[in-house]
């Protein structure tokens, strides 16, 4: 059962947090509940190795006109972690656990957004449970070469684990730190920088757990199971290629770039009200009038 949500900082009383039960113990949850809407409940997820922090302020924005609930996907913020590695589809099917206790099938399809590993764990959803899902939005779908993930996996399952002396997680909070917070946006805070690198620390050596799905994943045998409408919104980010590589075996997938927008796009000013507009525009879309 849910428990009663408490209220969460960053953005006082605009999101509030929350347990639900998924199938590897309680998954918790960030909730942006305006008054009464007609609009389709959003449902966020994350990236990896974050959490729904990330969504702290997109929570705050989108949740003016709809009911916004963003998960921590098990083993990541303070979602329980499972006894092993899920892949994306057992991580979406804790995910979906959970969405069954917050969203009644009598309040009809929810809205998907799902950034980086968030994409992965929106498509399995989707495809899981098709009549539950209304749309879904992308952004950074990280389906790099055959070449690439074969690399990457390794580097996961072979991640060195806590030692006595410290030194392997003194190392990565060195190097998470260099890149969270000195290679930051500058329109992100130092205070949600800082935040965020704890966020990512908190899985310790498990924070790879996520990865061995991603970098595993079966892109050109999944994605193009799609029937959901499906918009790539697309930043000029680093993968912004393998992004677009991905959506061009997405059926019918519409993209839009975010020109000029990189990094931190949650977080700076410039990059969140151009992402919140351009997600409005595409899941307002065809709603009666008057919504």
């Amino acid at each position: 059962m849910s428990g009663p949500p408490s209220t969460s900082s960053p953005t006082e009383n605009a999101v509030r947090r929350g347990y639900a039960d998924g199938l590897h113990g309680q998954v918790h949850y960030r909730l942006g509940q305006p008054g009464k809407s007609d609009r389709p409940t959003l449902v966020l997820l994350h990236q990896n190795p974050s959490s729904s922090l990330e969504y702290a302020h997109l929570i705050a924005d989108m949740g003016r006109d709809r009911r916004v609930i963003a998960l921590d996907t098990p083993g990541y913020g303070m979602s329980d972690r499972p006894s092993a590695p899920l892949g994306m589809a057992g991580y979406a099917a804790s995910l979906a656990a959970a969405l069954e206790t917050l969203v009644d099938e009598g309040d009809g399809p929810v809205d998907l957004y799902g950034f980086h590993t968030g994409t992965l764990l929106a498509i399995e959803l989707a495809l899981a449970h098709p009549q539950r899902v209304r749309r879904l939005i992308l952004s950074g779908i990280p389906m790099h070469t055959a070449e690439e993930r074969a690399k990457r996996l390794s580097d996961a399952v072979g991640m060195a684990k806590v030692d006595e002396s410290g030194d392997v997680m003194l190392d990565l909070a060195r190097r998470l730190w260099d890149y969270v917070v000195g290679q930051r946006d500058p329109g992100m805070t130092l205070d949600d920088a800082a935040e965020m690198w704890i966020e990512k620390l908190k899985p310790l050596d498990r924070t790879a757990w996520a990865y061995e799905g991603v970098w595993s994943y079966n892109y050109e045998g999944r994605l193009p199971l799609l029937t959901h409408p499906v918009l790539v919104l697309q930043p000029d980010e680093s993968i912004a290629a393998q992004s677009l590589a991905a959506a061009a075996i997405i059926p019918h997938a519409q993209v839009e770039r975010l020109a000029g927008i990189d990094r931190d796009i949650f977080h700076a000013p410039h990059a969140l009200a151009p992402l919140t507009a351009a997600m409005r525009r595409y899941l307002d879309t065809d709603l009666p009038s008057g919504v």
